[in-house]
């Protein structure tokens, strides 16, 4: 082989080791830029204003919160399960404006942002199933009513919801009988046999209907609703992680359970606002969280609400909604 043959050949090799030099180093660059915390991209968090909660991804798209059920399988014993829970109950929803004996009329949250001072919570009931540490919680945050006391604050900056149940301020510290942190988002789900601030061991945030998703036309995630408990088998099916001391009636429905409204449902009679509501219950459904009213559903207050107008979704019964597939029931001694 000539001389220039070979030449021209060390060459090339040259410029294709140079190619190989310049594509690792402009790798290595992307990695540590796009893992330096500084440069990551946060939505602008104005605590006064809730619909910025909105700009979140709450949970990852596929999280079984989120997850679209209007083609899933319909559990061999739904007819029984409805029947057992009244087929004439209808809705009623714990939302709405104004307030009652003080309190927003539904479960509040609050947004907290970068500078947001991290307290330590005092619980008294669920010791050891509650997430320990200092928790960005304000010491003003609302508190539901209605007996639950529940706090919800959205770490928007840090992408974290923290929970707490039976929640008081006492010497100016907050005191709790149960607490649960999540990430947003991952959606981790808690440790199995755990309760959060809802019997269920489910977060709140996610599953409450919320004006400012209203707004937008559609909801995307699984909606909150409570049972008496009477109507709730004792165990549980993922993603719940905790249940009740009780009976196991086949009849009964356990945690984690959901419910998909029919698909023949007509919603063409409701409000614009009721039926982006009714679209969420056929698309993603009911999802049991907690003992209470029979069939009530669960969000955060707001001005813009129309209280008559949400009086309408009365008119959705039980028979017509369906049982989505059960799978395996867990149960854990409490």
């Amino acid at each position: 082989m000539g001389k220039t043959k070979l030449f021209r050949l060390s060459l090339i090799n040259y410029k294709q080791m140079k190619l190989q030099i310049l594509i690792f180093t402009l790798v290595v660059v992307l990695f540590l830029s796009c893992n330096e915390s500084k440069d990551v991209a946060r939505p602008v968090v104005d605590a006064s204003n809730l619909a910025s909660a909105e700009l979140l991804q709450i949970f990852p798209a596929k999280h079984s919160l989120n997850k679209n059920i209007s083609q899933a399988l319909i559990d061999a014993n739904s007819d029984a399960i409805l029947e057992f829970i009244g087929l004439n109950t209808g809705l009623t929803v714990n939302f709405g404006s104004g307030e009652t004996d003080g309190v927003p009329v539904g479960i509040p949250y609050t947004l907290v942002g970068e500078n947001e001072d991290s307290v330590n919570i005092k619980y008294s009931v669920y010791v050891s199933q509650s997430d320990t540490g200092a928790l960005p919680i304000p010491i003003d945050a609302p508190i539901e009513g209605n007996g639950n006391s529940r706090v919800i604050v959205v770490d928007v900056f840090n992408s974290m919801l923290y929970e707490l149940a039976g929640a008081k301020v006492v010497n100016g510290e907050w005191n709790a009988s149960a607490g649960a942190k999540f990430n947003i988002a991952t959606g981790r789900a808690r440790r199995e046999g755990w309760i959060s601030a809802d019997a269920a061991g489910l977060p709140i945030f996610p599953c409450l209907v919320r004006y400012p998703e209203v707004e937008t036309g559609v909801i995307d995630h699984a909606i909150r609703f409570t049972l008496p408990q009477k109507n709730i088998y004792a165990g549980y099916v993922f993603p719940a992680r905790h249940n009740l001391q009780g009976t196991t009636n086949k009849n009964q429905l356990p945690f984690g359970a959901k419910l998909k409204l029919k698909a023949d449902f007509d919603i063409s009679g409701f409000s614009k606002t009721n039926q982006v509501i009714l679209k969420a219950m056929q698309s993603y459904g009911l999802i049991l969280a907690d003992v209470g009213k029979s069939m009530q559903i669960s969000g955060a207050p707001s001005e813009k609400w129309n209280n008559e107008d949400l009086k309408e979704l009365n008119k959705v019964k039980v028979s017509d909604f369906e049982v989505i597939k059960l799978g395996k029931i867990r149960r854990k001694k409490q």
